[in-house]
């Protein structure tokens, strides 16, 4: 009975044993180890931008816009064409206003008519001076009245506010104009030069300056390389967006066109040969270097953050190892397999 318990044991003594062995001989080659990936510390350029949206449109231009609700009767085909100031681009229905002019003329004429009348009576003393002289007030009034009436008739004549082209053009005769404050029927403006309006938010306005170079973005232009340059800054920021308005100058010869949205990274600061490290592969203010199959956490004093890279001014030497992604769950000392992965 005693024979088949001590086999019994023996077996397990062997398994526990050779169990031993297999884990040392696992842990021997790694096997417990965490496979992490790795990158070089590597010198390169680091610049820092702040992000910005904005609309491509010409430095010089303006709206038309209809002062009053009226159907529109005529219509200039002038859109991409050059005018010059003054131009007739459309016409408003001003029958209505009309009528009320030739009506106030007549009146006047009556009026000039009444005038000479008393004129010749107080002559024969045969009316008084106060008679003459509010009949000429009333004459007066009624002159200005066919000013003003004379005025809203022109209001109803649109026409180019300055030498340009028509850069766009909406509506169709027989439409109403002047149902919105946004109701525009005409672009009116020069080509060039360009420029872009941007919002900026407000806590990175601080570190824009005028001059300042920057790389632009459009979908209509995902292969080319766009440059602009910081022009001018509105003084006051909007409350509501908590953004300022930044123009951003174009050269003349940027194939952006007039309308297009862009975005706008505008380089603040810019270094060149710096060691650079990307921003995914530090824990705060550390990264963790990769020396003998082990982890060892570094501290860093960091430069210049660009949107992928950061400048490492201390704390990691070039061609040092560092693991990528940093990971919450690594500690110093941490056993790691180690797989290079393809600079950014």
């Amino acid at each position: 009975m005693k024979e088949p318990a001590s086999r019994t044991r023996i077996i397990l003594i062997l398994l526990l044993v050779l169990g031993a062995a297999g884990a040392y001989a696992w842990r021997a080659t790694g096997g417990f180890a965490a496979q992490v990936s790795i990158i070089e510390a590597r010198r390169g350029d680091a610049a820092e931008i702040v992000y910005a949206t904005g609309v491509v449109e010409p430095v010089r231009w303006a709206k038309v816009i209809s002062l009053q609700r009226k159907r529109i009767v005529d219509l200039c085909d002038c859109e991409g064409k050059a005018v010059k100031t003054g131009d007739v681009l459309a016409r408003l229905d001003d029958s209505q206003e009309r009528a009320t002019l030739a009506e106030l003329e007549a009146r006047r004429e009556r009026l000039a008519g009444d005038v000479a009348r008393i004129q010749g009576l107080v002559k024969l003393n045969a009316a008084p001076q106060t008679t003459l002289d509010n009949t000429i007030t009333l004459l007066r009034e009624f002159q200005a009245r066919i000013d003003a009436q004379q005025e809203r008739i022109d209001d109803l004549v649109l026409r180019a506010p300055m030498d340009g082209t028509v850069l766009r053009r909406d509506g169709e005769i027989g439409e109403i104009a002047g149902t919105g404050a946004n109701d525009v029927l005409f672009w009116v403006g020069q080509r060039k030069p360009m420029r872009i309006v941007s919002d900026v938010n407000e806590e990175d306005v601080p570190r824009v300056k005028q001059g300042q170079k920057v790389l632009l973005r459009a979908e209509g232009f995902p292969k080319t390389q766009l440059l602009a340059s910081v022009g001018e800054i509105t003084p006051k920021g909007d409350p509501a967006t908590k953004t300022f308005r930044v123009y951003l100058s174009l050269p003349d010869d940027s194939p952006l066109m007039i309308g297009m949205s862009v975005e706008a990274n505008i380089v603040t600061q810019e270094k060149k040969g710096v060691l650079l490290l990307p921003a995914e592969a530090l824990q705060g203010d550390a990264a963790f270097v990769v020396e003998d199959g082990r982890l060892e956490k570094r501290r860093l004093r960091t430069g210049l953050r660009g949107t992928r890279m950061i400048e490492i001014m201390e704390g990691v030497k070039e061609g040092e190892q560092v693991a990528t992604p940093a990971r919450p769950n690594w500690r110093d000392g941490m056993r790691v397999r180690a797989a290079p992965v393809k600079a950014p």
